[in-house]
């Protein structure tokens, strides 16, 4: 079975691996691939050019969407969600798969709203997105791997990167 055949059965975030069965001759699943879809990514940003983007000092900053942009999108998501406007202070237009590690600046795809306290804060998750860039730029943590942490489940990431939460 093709690649773009499981996108399409599987859907782009969960691919499964089949191969044939020697002894039966039938299709068995094999593993499950976590994959995080392309239009949450900057195509720019590949393992191969991470020294002329990511690990380049100031390179988030300049692909960071100007604000014209960052506010209408977090306006249109709080109004989604039934947030008062008038509480925008409290939440940050966050791009799931940071800047920092290849994550596209203004897809859709890639920002949500995020609150900027607790535990599960946008103040907690830049600590985790500061230390897989720098993972990432020393060779320590594969780029599909700390773009995969940030997007499927960014909290264990966190525990596992940097460690336990201070409350």
């Amino acid at each position: 079975m093709s690649r773009a055949l499981l996108q399409r059965v599987f859907g782009p975030v969960m691919l499964v691996a089949l191969v044939g069965c020697a002894t039966q001759g039938e299709l068995a699943p094999l593993r499950a691939v976590q994959e995080v879809p392309a239009a949450v990514l900057n195509p720019d940003v590949r393992p191969e050019t991470i020294h002329q983007t990511i690990c380049v000092a100031g390179y988030a900053a300049s692909v960071r969407p100007a604000t014209s942009f960052t506010n209408g999108v977090k306006a249109k998501l709080m109004r989604e969600a039934g947030i008062p406007l008038a509480d925008t202070g409290l939440y940050e237009l966050d791009h799931r798969v940071a800047l920092a590690v290849g994550g596209h600046p203004r897809s859709l795809f890639n920002l949500q709203l995020q609150h900027w306290g607790g535990d599960d804060g946008a103040k907690r998750k830049d600590v985790l997105e500061r230390r897989v860039q720098l993972l990432v730029c020393s060779g320590r943590l594969a780029l599909k791997d700390a773009q995969a942490a940030l997007y499927f489940n960014w909290q264990a990431a966190y525990s596992k990167y940097v460690g336990k939460p201070t409350n």
